[in-house]
């Protein structure tokens, strides 16, 4: 049984998330056109430390109605600016094992350059904007949530009542 993906396209962009493992093939064949002389793929992968501690996995949860909405608003920017054919992004939620992609953003354009900058810009943007966050599980200790877009642990926000 294939896992659920929560997806939007419009415009030449499509955004979604799944719980699913993401498919390379799949994303590159959405933005596949004879008009782009070029496609770019971002595949961002679970890797095996952080700040020299062994990861187990990472776990990425969202805040599925405006992570898409944020996502789609960055790729519509992103293919306007940059002159795009189309843009793909998928982020994954849930588990993700060591090696296995968390994201994907595929690009094409009719020139290399546009699709070359606008991939990087669309990473960016995702990890700085979209509500997606990350816990790092280690080996042997408990793990963080860490702010996607940088990388730094969380901070527990105490609210007024949890003071007292």
């Amino acid at each position: 049984m294939q896992a659920p993906v929560t997806e939007i396209s419009e415009y030449g962009c499509y955004v979604a998330l799944t719980h699913g493992h993401l498919q390379v093939q799949e994303i590159m064949d959405r933005v596949r056109s004879p008009q782009a002389g070029a496609i770019v793929l971002f595949a961002g992968t679970t890797r095996d430390n952080f700040a020299g501690k062994p990861v187990k996995e990472l776990q990425y949860s969202a805040y599925t109605p405006m992570a898409l909405k944020t996502m789609l608003s960055i790729c519509k920017d992103i293919f306007v600016r940059h002159g795009l054919q189309s843009i793909a992004m998928i982020h994954r939620l849930g588990t993700v094992p060591i090696g296995e992609e968390s994201i994907l953003i595929a690009v094409s354009a009719p020139h290399r350059q546009a699709a070359w900058r606008a991939g990087e810009e669309a990473l960016e943007d995702c990890k700085k904007h979209v509500e997606v966050w990350k816990r790092e599980e280690f080996e042997g200790e408990e793990g963080a949530w860490r702010a996607n877009r940088d990388g730094l642990p969380g901070e527990k926000i105490i609210n007024e009542h949890e003071r007292y």
